[in-house]
């Protein structure tokens, strides 16, 4: 693992007004290199890769973290301390939590506060600067209806990405029509909603008194269902964070049958970003509209 820049370490060094005691390696990123930094005043968390692949990536988490931060929901969002350029990399220091099991009540806020995140809306889908979805572009060009935005910002871009990395050929993509002519009836008709748009167990933390704490979003106006779609895709949550959303704002009926379509974003991401082990269950969905 990469060391943090020593021009970075004496920025966050004089931001901060002390000195770093110690730097421990972090894991659980597969993009940057993440260090706890251990000061007089305190730990900190930072994140830096080499620049210029990083800079727009963390850029784009700092705008995602300040738009949650702004949402001012019951959720933690890890305070922004200082981002830069800094030798050949760019870093981003943030809050620093230590790890924490999660409780019945830590669930039972995540879901509540999620509700709450989602409560937010927009006027289109989409309506937020692009970003990404792991070190993948992801569009949020705005649209008025979600199956557009759904189709042309977010399948068909991973479509041609697929395609151009060999994962897909053309008699796999022709099986994606079936599944762009059924997309106006597949999903209940709803405003826009603020979403996380990565909600799996590695982008959150267990803040202190079972404060839920978000991380690395991926954020955009899109349908509520995808964070709910997304939590379910790796074996899901605690029951009790889906019974506190329920409670707080149920979805629509027939919510398990549609997981799997905004599920199949997220597979063709994981597709492009890890390759073949994810192409069965791509086209297993798709097969059930040729």
């Amino acid at each position: 693992m990469s060391e943090l820049h020593p021009a970075a370490r004496r920025q966050i060094e004089g931001h901060l007004a002390t000195r770093i005691i110690a730097s421990e390696p972090l894991g659980g990123g597969s993009i940057h290199q993440a260090r706890r930094l251990r000061t007089s005043g305190g730990s900190f968390f930072v994140k830096y890769h080499r620049a210029p692949q990083a800079t727009a990536l963390l850029k784009s988490e700092v705008a995602g973290l300040e738009h949650l931060t702004a949402a001012r929901t019951n959720l933690g969002i890890p305070r922004i301390l200082l981002h830069g350029a800094a030798g050949d990399q760019y870093f981003l220091l943030l809050e620093y939590f230590a790890e924490r099991p999660a409780s019945p009540l830590f669930w039972e806020r995540l879901g509540r506060g999620l509700a709450q995140v989602h409560r937010q809306t927009a006027a289109q889908f989409g309506h937020y600067p692009d970003n990404f979805i792991g070190s993948l572009a992801q569009s949020n060009r705005s649209h008025a209806r979600w199956c557009d935005f759904y189709w042309f910002e977010r399948i068909e871009p991973q479509l041609h990405l697929a395609r151009d990395k060999g994962h897909l050929g053309k008699a796999e993509l022709d099986l994606f029509e079936g599944f762009r002519r059924a997309l106006p009836g597949l999903f209940p008709e709803e405003a826009p909603a603020l979403i996380h748009g990565a909600l799996w167990s590695g982008n959150f933390l267990v803040g202190p008194n079972d404060l839920p704490v978000l991380i690395d979003p991926a954020v955009a106006y899109a349908h509520r269902e995808m964070d709910w779609a997304m939590s379910r895709l790796f074996g899901g949550f605690a029951p009790r964070f889906y019974a506190a959303y329920q409670e707080a704002w149920p979805p629509a009926p027939g919510l398990a049958d549609r997981l799997e379509y905004y599920q199949l974003y997220y597979l063709l991401v994981h597709l492009n970003l890890f390759g073949w082990s994810y192409r069965q269950a791509v086209l297993r969905i798709v097969r059930a509209f040729a």
